[in-house]
């Protein structure tokens, strides 16, 4: 085998030098060849949402903004903004919505798309939106000048546009005109307005098909023309639509609807058409299309003979969902060749018969080393196609992943008997998750993937020293390093190692990645200290191009563009920010939020003090669960359970929460994970504006909660916030409480995860701990309701369902140290000596202050704020001394405990 093979098409073996469509909300979004297909969220659309239109309307804007959460949540990359309707001021509710959003960092973290078909409301929007934002959209219908004018505005304020196939004839309606207008907006932007190439989108017009007209028929062909030769011959562009268009005549046929818009979408992609506005709920999975069904609606679009449209239409009138026969299935695919038989194991994930196909292969072939180079691999190439071009999900390939390795496991020691030689690799990768953070999910499934690509992984686990990291990787003769880590110290950790290989002389690759990390941290704390490469990922698709791309043989190119995009990246970063107003941490005080403590009554808890519970039913925890970020953690995105009949991962996350619930089932019944909590109700008071001293049941002082301020100069009457706001002063006389909680639902989890690594089943491996972290959320969520109906009882009367709890429609929150109310790590060592949660529970914090077992959750109760959290946003500097007085540490100590993307330090 080739040490230079690799399983998946996204791999460049020579990067071109380009440009690329860079927007940004909080955080960047960079359209590249890698990026696939961006999705457009179109709900936040007055025109195509009734109910968005309503919530507007009615002037609940609280309620829109959680229509806008929802986009995001459900996988959205960009949100689409409208509010051109009669009866609203549209200038007005687009600049109050935008400064909504920006109030709003899970929101406000991907870029927006003002869409307006008025000049005006587009201005006002780009006059308050945060980040680097798209134009929905521009066209030579009004003329040359009118056209000029707009882009040149658009371009001064620094966003993308939209082009339309419009002009002052008319909307293009044939290949011809869509590319004479495109072509003629092109030149004019480039040429005379200077407009960045990259910025520029072209939407080239989706018209219905099969509509019975004969100026229709060509109205996909044409559209997927225009689009490859927009992608062409106008450098760097773009090219968007909104695919639920093209189905239009279909309204009321939902299988047929489905089909068209997800072969429309599909050929759309493979013709150029990088972005676009898609219905979640108007597509089926291209692969899963009817065959009889996908040859009618193939020959629609692509126009193959006169009689295509009048056969779709018949054969519309005849087709139902039928239930697949898997029975008959299983049949089918066992009497094809032994070589498909082993590629449809790998590709479905079944393992039951691929002992018995490798044992066949095996007397086959001269060597049994053969039966790996030849059979499994061809097959791990079917799987690493499907994955590159879309069509096959991440849980599909750690099952993939699973099957291979019982097969290797099988064939190995006939391997070890001939003494053959041994399988070449890719290359060799070392992993680990760095010290003092026990944090791996993310860690597991990037190796699963890059080892279904044919690299070699040395997984060291989690909690591992630089010195080991630098050990191994020198014995090893590694090719690239990936660094994972979860919590805001391991940030430090990895700036620490990336200084420690510097100093070795080392000369491999470094790639970043965890739920902390981000692009901006890796350009400006960790590549500015190691001379050599440094590249963030954020997903496992991505790792496989990436780790490609670095190990190809020409790759100086590569490296040399890496360094230099990281470099503008930490360039404009660092300026960012500067245009925004903050208060002094003196200021920002005045204008903190204040309750007239003299009218809200506090309800004393029924008992005060440490609770322990040690043997909890874990079973009461499964009607608590929020599935969304499981389905997160396996990279299928969208909102749980709209996710289930998903336009593209429906089907994968169907069968994904199948293998789930069957899990959760045998941990139920075979008690494999236990549960254990504890918590505690204190009196306490806020002094000094921004610390809460937490007394026990004498009224003694036990400890300190420092909390932090926001500091963003806010419109008049917006307060700037602490969660120290919302306790009563110790002046006030009045005598207030908090909680403080550890939950765990671990424990059991590495030993099981370690026993099915054991047996080469990674899939169950990730399974088990992916559960055990949702079991643990829902723990945190059923004692938080607990306490607020009964212990403390300040919610006594509360009766919400599930999905309202999942939305935190409760009175009361429980912020967690790390996360944007409370962005401090170290807080977490006050609630273990309150609680003295070691000692009564067993969870221990490790010397970065990550808790173990992993599956763990603690945090404070606070019961006088509404459930809406709020994020701290940047502390200034003269917010970070005073802070790191008030805690009696140095200013570099204070930051090291921050978590950076959520305080902007």
């Amino acid at each position: 085998m080739s040490s230079t093979k690799h399983m998946l098409p996204h791999t460049i073996h020579k990067t071109p030098k380009t440009k690329y469509l860079k927007l940004s909300g909080l955080e960047p979004l960079i359209v590249t060849p890698e990026s696939n297909f961006i999705n457009v969220g179109e709900r936040t659309n007055v025109t195509g949402s009734r109910k968005f239109l309503r919530l507007i309307k009615e002037d609940k804007f609280d309620e829109a903004l959680d229509v806008a959460r929802d986009q995001v949540e459900g996988g959205a990359q960009i949100l689409d903004v409208n509010m051109d309707e009669g009866m609203l001021d549209g200038k007005e509710a687009m600049v109050h919505f935008l400064n909504l959003i920006a109030s709003e960092p899970d929101i406000a973290r991907i870029p927006i798309m003002i869409d307006s078909s008025k000049w005006e409301i587009i201005e006002a929007g780009l006059q308050v939106v945060q980040g680097k934002s798209v134009v929905n959209s521009i066209s030579l219908k009004e003329g040359e000048t009118e056209f000029i004018r707009q882009a040149t505005l658009i371009k001064s304020y620094g966003a993308a546009v939209i082009v339309m196939a419009f002009d002052e004839i008319g909307q293009a309606d044939t290949y011809e005109r869509r590319i004479q207008i495109c072509e003629r907006s092109y030149k004019i932007l480039v040429d005379i307005v200077k407009f960045p190439p990259q910025d520029i989108i072209f939407d080239p017009n989706i018209f219905p098909v099969a509509t019975g007209m004969e100026e229709h028929r060509l109205n996909a062909l044409d559209f997927f023309k225009a689009t490859k030769w927009i992608r062409t011959h106008l450098p760097y562009a773009n090219v968007s639509g909104g695919v639920s268009n093209v189905s239009f005549s279909f309204r009321g046929n939902t299988v047929v609807r489905e089909a068209i818009n997800s072969a429309f979408l599909y050929h759309a992609i493979q013709h150029g058409m990088n972005l676009g506005i898609v219905n979640p709920t108007q597509l089926e999975v291209y692969d899963e299309i009817p065959k009889e069904l996908l040859k009618h609606v193939e020959d629609v679009l692509f126009d193959r003979d006169d009689q295509a449209t009048e056969r779709l239409l018949e054969f519309a009138e005849s087709v139902k969902e039928v239930a697949k026969d898997s029975n008959t299935k299983v049949q089918e695919w066992r009497n094809e060749s032994l070589q498909e038989r082993i590629t449809h194991s790998l590709v479905k994930g079944i393992d039951t018969f691929i002992v018995d196909d490798v044992e066949e292969a095996r007397q086959a072939t001269e060597k049994p080393i053969e039966v790996i180079e030849g059979y499994l691999m061809t097959g791990m190439n079917v799987v690493g196609d499907l994955f590159g071009s879309g069509k096959m999900f991440l849980p599909q390939v750690v099952k993939s992943a699973r099957v291979m390795k019982k097969a290797v496991a099988y064939l190995k020691p006939f391997i070890e008997a001939e003494k053959d030689g041994q399988q070449e690799y890719a290359g060799k990768i070392l992993m680990a998750t760095v010290k003092g953070d026990v944090h791996d999910i993310g860690k597991n499934i990037v190796s699963v993937v890059l080892g279904c690509n044919n690299y070699e992984i040395i997984d060291l686990g989690v909690m591992v020293p630089p010195e080991k990291i630098i050990e191994v990787a020198k014995k090893e003769q590694v090719d690239i390093v990936g660094l994972s880590g979860l919590i805001t110290p391991s940030l430090d950790e990895m700036v620490y190692l990336s200084k420690a290989m510097k100093k070795e002389n080392l000369t491999i690759p470094l790639i970043i990645g965890g739920a902390t990390t981000s692009k901006a941290h890796t350009s400006v704390k960790i590549a500015p200290h190691y001379d050599h490469t440094v590249v963030h990922i954020n997903d496992a698709s991505r790792a496989v191009t990436v780790v490609g791309n670095l190990l190809q043989k020409d790759n100086q190119v590569y490296k040399s563009e890496i360094r230099k995009e990281y470099d503008n990246f930490r360039e404009q970063f660092l300026k960012r920010g500067k245009r925004k107003a903050y208060l002094s941490i003196q200021e920002a005080r005045q204008n903190k939020f204040r309750i007239d403590w003299d009218v809200n009554s506090v309800v004393t808890p029924k008992q005060l003090g440490v609770q322990v519970i040690n043997d909890f039913d874990i079973t009461l925890l499964e009607d608590y669960i929020d599935w969304s970020p499981f389905f997160r953690s396996w990279d299928l995105h969208g909102k749980f359970p709209e996710i289930l009949n998903d336009e593209i991962v429906g089907t994968q996350a169907s069968e994904l929460f199948k293998d789930a619930q069957d899990t959760l089932q045998e941990i139920f019944k075979n008690k494999l994970l236990k549960a254990k909590a504890v918590f505690g109700l204190f009196p306490a008071n806020t002094v000094n504006d921004d610390d809460i001293e937490v007394y026990d049941e004498h009224g003694e002082l036990k400890h300190t909660f420092l909390t932090l301020r926001q500091q963003l100069k806010k419109r008049e009457g917006v307060p700037n916030h602490a969660l120290s706001d919302f306790i009563a002063p110790k002046t006030s006389g009045i005598q207030d409480y908090i909680g403080a909680f550890c939950v765990s639902t671990g424990f059991g989890t590495d030993a099981l995860a370690k026993q099915y690594e054991a047996d080469n089943d990674d899939y169950n491996a990730i399974m088990i701990k992916a559960l055990a972290d949702r079991l643990a959320e829902a723990f945190a969520e059923y004692l938080h309701k607990h306490v607020r109906t009964e212990v403390w009882a300040y919610a006594s009367q509360e009766n919400l369902s599930n999905e309202e709890l999942i939305q935190e429609q409760y009175k009361g929150i429980r912020p967690a140290p790390g996360y944007p109310a409370c962005p401090d790590h170290l807080e977490k060592n006050t609630i273990w000596k309150l609680l003295d949660v070691e000692k009564n529970i067993g969870v221990k914090l490790t010397e970065s202050l990550a808790m173990w077992p992993a599956a763990s959750v603690s945090g404070y109760y606070f019961a006088h704020l509404e459930s809406k959290y709020f994020g701290l946003g940047k502390i200034t500097d003269d917010q970070l001394e005073d802070y790191a007085k008030r805690r009696q540490i140095s200013k570099d100590e204070a930051k090291k405990w921050l978590n950076p993307n959520l305080a902007d330090n």
